[in-house]
């Protein structure tokens, strides 16, 4: 998946969940656009580089996105919508193995109560619920998810074991958005009660798939090699 141009830049701040402050290369300050309500915590920080992308469009806001970032250890995908499109581009070029041989792909399906499910796949009467997560945690020595408590994720959790046991097919996808090879787990001390839907949902039936980002200034694509 190609990127748009980026430009480097070094982080002021990041405030109000969704705005940063951002100084180019040129010197020039701008105020970007953060695609991320999470904590963010160990995947930017004051001084950091970053990368943004530049829109010329008259309805947006801000024109500047923020993208990247590097803490010392390699690229990080700090916009979290990459992750659906990567998954999507996964489905689609074969690499995501497990979730092939579908007539139909539909992203951001309603279902459930009051949900979208991220794609939908479906051969015949069959369906497939996928739900995609974005990973950019660094914890201790493994990747970790949530960064903060999700009440949204843990409801996801509960429809797609619902969904599994209405009998069809449901899986949780986590896109690590980091360049560093260690292992994956979900983050209890975080948010234990999305912890105890994830081992509700597996129980259940619900598949866990784990997939890592292959990360350029120039380009993202999901690796082959699980994770998990």
């Amino acid at each position: 998946m190609q990127l748009p141009p980026l430009f480097q830049g070094t982080l002021i701040k990041r405030y109000k969940r969704f705005l940063a402050d951002v100084v180019l290369e040129n010197g020039q300050t701008i105020t970007a656009h953060v695609p991320n309500s999470g904590a963010m915590t160990s995947t930017i920080a004051q001084g950091c580089p970053v990368w943004v992308s530049y829109h010329e469009n008259p309805k947006r806001k801000l024109a500047y996105t923020l993208e990247l970032s590097d803490m010392g250890s390699g690229l990080i995908c700090v916009n979290t919508g990459w992750a659906n499109k990567l998954t999507i581009e996964g489905i689609q070029n074969g690499v995501i193995e497990e979730l092939q041989g579908y007539e139909s792909l539909m992203p951001e399906q309603r279902y459930g109560e009051h949900s979208r499910i991220d794609i939908l796949l479906q051969r015949g009467e069959e369906k497939c619920y996928v739900e995609v997560k974005s990973v950019t945690l660094h914890l201790g020595d493994t990747f970790a998810f949530p960064d903060a408590i999700s009440a949204r994720g843990t409801k996801h959790l509960h429809e797609l074991a619902a969904m599994k046991r209405a009998g069809h097919r449901a899986v949780m996808v986590y896109v690590i958005g980091r360049s560093e090879a260690l292992p994956f787990r979900l983050a209890h001390e975080i948010d234990p009660a999305y912890a105890k839907a994830f081992e509700e949902a597996r129980e259940a039936g619900v598949e866990a798939l784990v997939y890592q980002t292959r990360l350029t200034c120039k380009a993202l694509s999901l690796e082959k090699r699980k994770i998990k």
